[in-house]
């Protein structure tokens, strides 16, 4: 089907357009599809629109912590034990260690305290 644009369409479709009036609701005016009237207005370089389709974020759904058991530790998983032993919900952190060393940088500034010349000079 090849869609003639004349002059007046043109003039009435850079109207309802400019009025926000939906593609499929000018398309209906000028009795044309609505994928018509999206590609002149494209090719007439009027001003795009957000889709009128409201896309429904899906819910991010929480990453599971998973939990490090002792025979799931490797010589490159951290080994820096995450609550008490008693309980059930015990674990190990599991993250990449830091190069030669048993635990993540993380773990690391906390299990490595630097000399102790400087805590000296703070409690000073």
């Amino acid at each position: 089907m090849t869609t003639v644009w004349s002059d007046q369409h043109i003039t009435k479709l850079r109207k309802l357009w400019g009025d926000g009036h939906t593609t499929g609701e000018i398309g209906k005016k000028l009795g044309v599809s609505k994928n018509a009237v999206v590609g002149k207005a494209h090719r007439l370089g009027l001003k795009s629109r957000p889709s009128p389709i409201k896309r429904v974020a899906k819910p991010q759904q929480e990453e599971k912590e998973r939990i490090f058991t002792i025979t799931d530790l490797s010589s490159s998983t951290c080994r820096w034990p995450i609550g008490d032993p008693k309980e059930s919900n015990f674990r190990f952190c599991g993250a990449t260690v830091f190069h030669g060393k048993s635990y993540c940088a993380e773990h690391c500034d906390l299990a490595y305290v630097g000399s102790g010349k400087n805590r000296s000079e703070d409690s000073s």
